[in-house]
This record gives structure tokens, C-alpha cells and sequence, in this order.
């Protein structure tokens, strides 16, 4: 009797599929097949802890993929557990305690202990004091910090052991199988993972490919996920193909080279700011993507974005401009290999000289202000702002609380010292293939390529 039961199973099975098409079997997860991306950046270096390479929410998704750390950021902007199961405070919050989870491995077969992942610590933080004890890892700090977990899950606090022949070691879901510094990266699925192996065998990227030749790429079947700039996104949709976008991870904003040295450059920087139309420009160099902002958090991460005024007044911009006697001729630098920031550049220039205010565009070296574009670091809040502060050389005030009303001051002084003048908050977005299944991002732009899986389109031999 249970060897004909298991028989008749079997058997309607195999009707069961055949009724239902090929289709149906492809909504399990599949084990096997190449990944392939195709993306702008090229970063010469994969060391998480190289302070000579910029940070971009690119890179920290292929150090992701090897590298892991001790704690998370979920995408509401709380901590969880990683390669750390608990943590804990002592001394009012400036020692913390974090203890490591067991049966965790390195690509190269060796174990994680507290004292490889007191050495990580110390090699991407020198000034910190960490030490091992026991099965955990403990940092002293000089001072109070409540929100000190969520600074450990940024990608240069990765878990990594260095080893005698330069080669890194992750305990991430893919390993390093060939890189090609800024060129190329293999990377092969980890067998023995601790959150379990990854579905697809191999993931390959190609790196500084423009986005015209990305968008090729997918269409001739020979790459399976592509960056589509946030302000082609509609167009990229509209065509048939697959886009998915984060949540806003990315700060467009003009950012002055100095502190303002008189009461009348103060009173020209409001001019300027009041003359920004945000809203024209999203519509019609956007395309409506992303979100017009006057604050330096996207609401979904503060929860208060909203409470910042940016919309334009030229009216209130020229009686502001006429009260400074003399102004002097402006410049607003741009990278010149980035056309948004060009056109951007050109729009704001364009609104400062309706409101009275010289205001030439420039890819020089130096310039009186900047556009720039600038990755916020992390879904938690407060290490989002810090990140933001740092990247415009600002010392941002160290609290050792973390209420809603702190953060919303801390910003808010941010702003009031007039450095920075908030345009939008970006997406990232991709555009995918038809073949690459349960593929979706993060908000906080992660792309989890973990959990993904291909097709038998992608598999096959009749793919490109």
C-alpha cells in the first residue's frame, strides 16, 4: 500500500504539470544558474575597511554580498541581530558588549572569534578601543552613545579576516571567485553559510559600464539586473521592462565650500535658497521621480521631513537679494561626468538669476558651491545625519540620547548653519530580467541577492 500511494502521487504529479505548463514549476525556488549585473561604478578596492574609496550605495551591495557584520539596520531603522545574537550597555551607555553567534565560518574554513572580530573593529576604527573577552567583542567609547549599534552595521565595521597572501575573507553568502580590481568580480555561493546557501551559483559583475550599454545588456539577455537613473525610471517602465526602486537613499543638495563670514552672505544664501523652484525641476528633469526636500532626512526615515519648508518664493528671494549692497559674482560646481548634476546645476543657476543673483555653472576644481549627491549611510536616523554632516565637513553635536525631538534639533542647526541647501531625496532604482525571480530591494536599497533565484530562461542553453 505505500508503495502504491508513493506511485500515484508521483504519477499525478507528473499529470499535474503537464496540465499546468512549464510555468507552474518555475514558481519554486531553483538552485543553480550565473547571475549577471551590470553597473556604473568601478571600485579599485573590496577591502570594506579603505577609507580611499567612496562610499555609494553600489559599493556597500558587493561588500555585502562577501562581508557581514555584527548587527543589521532593518528597514524601519531598527537594530537586529547578525553575527552578534545580543548586546548589551554598561557604564552609562560608553561600554557595550556584543556576543558573537557560534558555528560561524569564513570563506576560508576557519571559525569567527571575538579576537578576529576585535582586530576587524580596530583596523577600520583605530581611535576605538576594542578587545576580545570570552566569546564577545567589547568597544570603550569616551563618551555616551545610545545609538552606537547602528553605527556597527556600516559596511566598513564588516567582519573580515585578512590573511598572509593580501586576500580578504567574509563570512557572507557569496565568496570572492576571481576580481579584477574595477574591471569584473566573480563571486561563487557560499555551501556552508550560516543563514543557508543562496539559490544561484555565481553571481558576475561587470563594472563601469555606462548606463546605455547596461540597458542593452538586459535587452539582449545577457545581464539579469542593470542601475536605471532615477530620472529615466518612468521611460525605462513605460518601455515593458521590470524597474523596482528603494525608498529615498540619496541627498541632492547645493553645499557651500565655507561658513557664511558676513550678515549679508547669510542674507544672499536664503536668497538663494527661496529662489529653487524644486518642484519644476522634479517634473521636468526628474520626471517626477524622487521627492522635492528642504530637510536633510527623507521623511520615511525621520518621520518629520515634512515639517520642513522648501517651496519656492522669488518675490521673498529678490527683496532678500536687494537688501545685500554688494554681491559678488557666484559659482556652482558640478561632476562632469554626471549629466543630472550638470542639468540640475544649470536649472538652479537659471532660478538664481530670476531672483538677481550671478550664479555661474562650472566643472572646476573649486567653486563657491557645489551640487552634490551624496548616499545616505544608513536607515537608522542619527547615523544617517552624522554621515551627512561628515560628508559636508560639519561636526555634527554627539548626543547621548535619541528622541525624535533631539534628532529634529540636531538637523534643524545642521540647516541653520546655511552650508547646505537641501534639493531632493533619490531612489536607487534597477530594472531586472524576466528570469530573475523574487527579486526585490530593500528600502534602504539592499539588494538581498541571497533569496533570489533564475529561471530556466536564464539557466538555459538558449540564453545569449
Amino acid at each position: 500500500m505505500k508503495r502504491f500511494g508513493w506511485a500515484w502521487f508521483a504519477a499525478s504529479s507528473m499529470l499535474l504539470r503537464s496540465l499546468m505548463g512549464p510555468a507552474a514549476a518555475e514558481t519554486r525556488p531553483q538552485y543553480g544558474g550565473t547571475l549577471r549585473i551590470a553597473m556604473l561604478e568601478s571600485p579599485g578596492s573590496l577591502d570594506p575597511s579603505d577609507a580611499t574609496q567612496p562610499d555609494s550605495l553600489a559599493r556597500r551591495n558587493l561588500l555585502g554580498l562577501i562581508f557581514e557584520t555584527l548587527v543589521t539596520v532593518d528597514e524601519r531603522g531598527r537594530v537586529q541581530p547578525a553575527l552578534a545574537v545580543d548586546w548589551q550597555a554598561a557604564s552609562g551607555k560608553q561600554r557595550w558588549q556584543f556576543r558573537l553567534r557560534r558555528g560561524v565560518k569564513f570563506h576560508d574554513g576557519s571559525g569567527l572569534t571575538a579576537e578576529i572580530a576585535a582586530s576587524a573593529l580596530r583596523t577600520a576604527n583605530p581611535s576605538w578601543k576594542v578587545f576580545a573577552e570570552g566569546e564577545s567583542v567589547i568597544v570603550e567609547m569616551d563618551r555616551a552613545d545610545a545609538d552606537f549599534p547602528a553605527e556597527l552595521a556600516l559596511p566598513h565595521n564588516s567582519m573580515v579576516k585578512r590573511m598572509g597572501n593580501g586576500k580578504l575573507s567574509g563570512t557572507g553568502p557569496f565568496h570572492i571567485e576571481d576580481w579584477q580590481a574595477g574591471k569584473k568580480l566573480t563571486l561563487g555561493a557560499e555551501e556552508n553559510q550560516w543563514r543557508g546557501r543562496a539559490f544561484v551559483d555565481r553571481i558576475e559583475v561587470e563594472m563601469g559600464r555606462n548606463f546605455h550599454d547596461q540597458l542593452v545588456e538586459l535587452d539582449l539577455g545577457r545581464a539579469d539586473l542593470i542601475e536605471v537613473p532615477p530620472e529615466t525610471g518612468p521611460r525605462v517602465a513605460t518601455e515593458g521592462r521590470r524597474v523596482s526602486a528603494s525608498q529615498p537613499m540619496e541627498l541632492v543638495a547645493l553645499v557651500f565650500s565655507g561658513e557664511a563670514q558676513s550678515a549679508e552672505e547669510k542674507l544672499l544664501r536664503r536668497a538663494l535658497a527661496h529662489s529653487v523652484e524644486r518642484a519644476s525641476m522634479r517634473g521636468a528633469v526628474l520626471q517626477g521621480a524622487g521627492q522635492a526636500a528642504a530637510s536633510i532626512l527623507p521623511n520615511w526615515i525621520s518621520g518629520f521631513g515634512f515639517a520642513f519648508a522648501g517651496a519656492a518664493n522669488l518675490e521673498l528671494a529678490r527683496r532678500e537679494r536687494e537688501q545685500v549692497r554688494s554681491a559678488p559674482n557666484l559659482t556652482v560646481g558640478y561632476d562632469a561626468n554626471d549629466s543630472l548634476a550638470r542639468v540640475l546645476a544649470e536649472r538652479v543657476a537659471l532660478n538664481a538669476r530670476d531672483a538677481g543673483i550671478s550664479l555661474q555653472t562650472t566643472t572646476a576644481a573649486k567653486s563657491d558651491l557645489r551640487l552634490a549627491r551624496i548616499a545616505l549611510p544608513s536607515a537608522d536616523p542619527w547615523v544617517a545625519l552624522r554621515g551627512v554632516a561628515e560628508a559636508l565637513g560639519v561636526a555634527l553635536p554627539r548626543t547621548s540620547g535619541t528622541s525624535v525631538e533631539e534628532l529634529y534639533a540636531a538637523e534643524r542647526g545642521l540647516l541653520a548653519g546655511q552650508r547646505v541647501i537641501p534639493l531632493f531625496h533619490l531612489p536607487a532604482e534597477w530594472a531586472a530580467s524576466n528570469a530573475l525571480q523574487d527579486w526585490s530591494p530593500a528600502a534602504d536599497g539592499g539588494w538581498r541577492l541571497e533569496d533570489v533565484w533564475l529561471g530556466k530562461v536564464a539557466m538555459g542553453k538558449s540564453r545569449p
